[in-house]
């Protein structure tokens, strides 16, 4: 997605949970019958582990005809992840990469020096009634791998590693936990889960981690007993060993983290860079939209429109 900088979460007093280093709420902004609430980057944490940018997409429903349309746009210096869990995009890239995106897959893009891409509902999908719901990230590459050539994976459902006990399934999109490890291709240790929760079940965090946090997507869940609703993230102290249960209704939740960067980042508009110059540099080449012989290519089947440099940022 496109970055929109004026949503900027709220950082709250976190109570008295000592556990809880940071305590976010999602500001909602409507783009025209479709919500985003972004969590990541927030006033008070810029990052979990490597994760700058963390937002949720919907839940939104569209009538025929209807559905999403980003028109193609730049990365540098991070991958994005895609995961939904309703709904359907079309990922195209500048790579040549061409895919559907459903539920339960995972799509990573790297962007390196420099990706273009766009995101739409499929001509199939707006054949008839849909709805969508997901979380897209942007993950921070780290220095010495931010003007690597952009890449892109994509693995399916199956090929997800899932863990079910006693009232809870976990599936691993990224790194390791719990003795897993998926099969998408990380530049640091992270890890990244999709959690869903039966009504009073309980999950201990990967302690072996030293940034992880919790995103609650829908239902709720108890963390030395305060209740925290969906829409709340929560970034807890490295070291502490942590245990939540789900609320009365259940709970789906998705757990984040990793090693911490080596130092913050820079972020303008689309693009992630360990320097401003990086950042500079990304903004005029974009500007000056030589697609034939410049820095950044339009996806191979998506070259008819792109989202200009914001004025603001000329």
């Amino acid at each position: 997605m496109s970055w929109t900088p004026i949503q900027s979460p709220d950082c709250p007093d976190a109570g008295s949970l000592d556990s809880i280093e940071t305590l976010i709420i999602p500001r909602t902004r409507d783009l025209g019958g479709f919500e985003v609430r972004r969590a990541l980057p927030a006033p008070k944490r810029q990052m979990v582990g490597p994760f700058i940018f963390f937002d949720q997409m919907g839940p939104a429903d569209f009538l025929t005809g209807g559905g999403i349309d980003v028109r193609p746009h730049p990365h540098i210096g991070l991958a994005t992840v895609t995961y939904l869990y309703r709904g359907e995009f079309h990922h195209r890239d500048s790579t040549g990469a061409d895919q559907l995106v459903s539920p339960g897959e995972v799509n990573w893009m790297i962007a390196g020096n420099g990706v273009t891409h766009s995101e739409r509902t499929s001509e199939a999908m707006r054949r008839q009634p849909g709805s969508l719901l997901g979380i897209q990230t942007w993950v921070a590459l780290p220095e010495q791998e931010e003007d690597r050539e952009a890449a892109f994976e994509h693995h399916g459902k199956e090929a997800l590693p899932v863990l079910e006990e006693g009232g809870k399934q976990v599936r691993l999109i990224l790194g390791s936990a719990w003795g897993a490890r998926a099969p998408v291709k990380t530049f640091t240790e992270t890890f990244y889960a999709d959690v869903a929760l039966a009504a009073g079940a309980g999950l201990p965090l990967p302690d072996d981690h030293e940034d992880r946090g919790v995103y609650v997507v829908e239902g709720s869940i108890v963390v030395a007993g305060e209740t925290f609703e969906a829409g709340r993230m929560m970034v807890f102290r490295p070291g502490d060993r942590i245990s939540l249960r789900a609320g009365a209704r259940g709970a789906r939740i998705m757990v984040l983290g990793g090693e911490t960067m080596n130092g913050p980042r820079y972020i303008s508009w689309n693009f992630v860079a360990s320097s401003q110059e990086k950042i500079d540099a990304a903004k005029e080449a974009w500007a000056q939209g030589d697609w034939s012989h410049g820095r950044f290519r339009l996806p191979p089947g998506d070259e008819e429109d792109f989202i200009p440099l914001p004025d603001r940022l000329k």
